[in-house]
């Protein structure tokens, strides 16, 4: 089906009150069986323009990896404020731009038999930017296809956004080696030098602000404190970074931020757009963040299958792990009936998940236990389309990735 976010603005937020928003999308799927995923419309819609605002004008390029649903892709796509996808896969960037002239691919590929596709489509090498952060990485290319055979491959920089702190160390991800200005200045002269690629832009990401929550707990005051140093760093940096480069390039973009930062990054007057995605979903790792409230957009919903203990509901299914350090936040969380918890030497299991808690005293074999995935996209890799709810109603489906036979990653 075709997705207007725009279509039926949010009047309410149904979301505010759990019990009413639960019990109606319970009510949505009741003739349903097996597990099923939901999107809520009303909820997709506040998630999208509330990004938009954040962005304060900003325009904002869509992480398809937090999504894994190309009818939501194109829906946020049509909104004003959005921009171009930053695609997770070459294979996956390929199939987008089948349908869209904007795609940055926003991880290095070794993937051979896509770059031949890739160098053997003068459309797709117009749509699609690789990202570079090593020589290594052009000379596969060349490999594949010498520069004279070839059209221009369009490449940008990753630069590594993480904070090298005093007495501390790296705080963020590992992502790209070069990180001083001089360093991304140098493997720019070299991109520029060499013959079949064009250098069109440079990629910041600062995980340790966007991807970590400030008010989760006790060490709030800490990240905090690391977020603003960062952040004051990290700001001069890239305004450095970003000059040197336009000496070797005049580049198209600059592109920066995440969900988590996207106040911050907007501000950052060396970048031309920022990027996100999971918001749209939100996935409850966005939940500790002061700057935003994000609605639960997606959720999952598993059947009770049998009762071990009174205060105990197991059910089938449930063991949908995130990506990232093996800790209790990367596990599905039971949200709806409330009080719900896993048992901590089980867990999320392949097939079953016990649950304990006293709701589970009134929970029956066939009932629903509603779940929302730590991470936004990720869920989508487990089933193969999204039930579309407004109010306790099933409106439409849309297919995700694996829905259209799709398995980037």
């Amino acid at each position: 089906m075709s997705l207007d976010l725009l279509s039926t603005p949010t009047a309410t937020e149904p979301w505010t009150d759990p019990a009413a928003y639960w019990t109606a999308l319970s009510r949505a799927v009741e003739g349903l069986s097996g597990p099923i995923a939901t999107l809520s419309l009303p909820a997709l819609r506040y998630n999208a323009l509330d990004m938009v605002v954040r962005a304060g004008g900003v325009p904002i390029r869509l992480a398809s990896k937090s999504v894994r649903v190309r009818g939501a892709i194109d829906a946020t796509l049509a909104l004003a404020g959005y921009r171009g996808i930053l695609a997770f896969t070459l294979p996956e960037a390929l199939w987008l731009a089948e349908t869209h002239d904007d795609v940055v691919l926003g991880y290095p590929t070794a993937d051979r038999a896509a770059l031949s596709t890739l160098v053997a489509d003068e459309r797709a090498a117009r749509c699609i930017t690789l990202m570079v952060d090593d020589p290594a990485q052009l000379d596969l290319v060349d490999a594949v296809a010498a520069p004279g055979s070839r059209p221009e491959i369009r490449v940008a920089i990753d630069a590594d956004a993480s904070w090298r702190a005093p007495g501390l160390g790296h705080i963020g991800v590992f992502r790209s080696p070069v990180h001083e200005p001089g360093d991304v200045a140098a493997l720019g002269r070299t991109i520029a030098a060499r013959p079949g690629f064009s250098l069109v832009g440079l990629m910041m990401y600062e995980a340790q602000i966007a991807g970590q929550g400030d008010a989760t707990g006790s060490g709030d005051a800490v990240i905090r404190w690391m977020q603003r140093r960062s952040g004051a760093e990290l700001r001069q940096r890239r305004s450095e970074i970003v000059a040197a480069l336009r000496d070797v390039a005049p580049l198209e973009f600059v592109n920066g931020g995440g969900t988590g930062s996207l106040e911050y990054t907007a501000s950052d007057q060396s970048v031309t757009e920022l990027t996100a995605g999971s918001g749209l979903f939100a996935g409850h790792l966005f939940d500790g963040y002061r700057a935003f409230q994000p609605a639960p957009a997606a959720a999952f919903s598993l059947e009770v299958v049998r009762k071990p203990a009174p205060d105990i509901a197991t059910v089938l299914g449930g063991g949908w792990i995130a990506s990232g350090p093996p800790v209790a936040s990367r596990q599905p969380l039971p949200v709806w009936p409330a009080g719900l918890q896993t048992v901590p030497r089980e867990g999320a299991g392949e097939v079953q998940t016990p649950l304990r808690g006293e709701a589970a005293r009134d929970l029956r074999v066939g009932d629903r236990v509603w779940f929302r995935h730590a991470k936004s996209g990720e869920l989508a890799e487990r089933v193969d389309r999204y039930h579309l709810i407004d109010g306790d109603a099933i409106v439409g489906e849309l297919p995700t990735y694996r829905g259209e036979g799709r398995t980037f990653l």
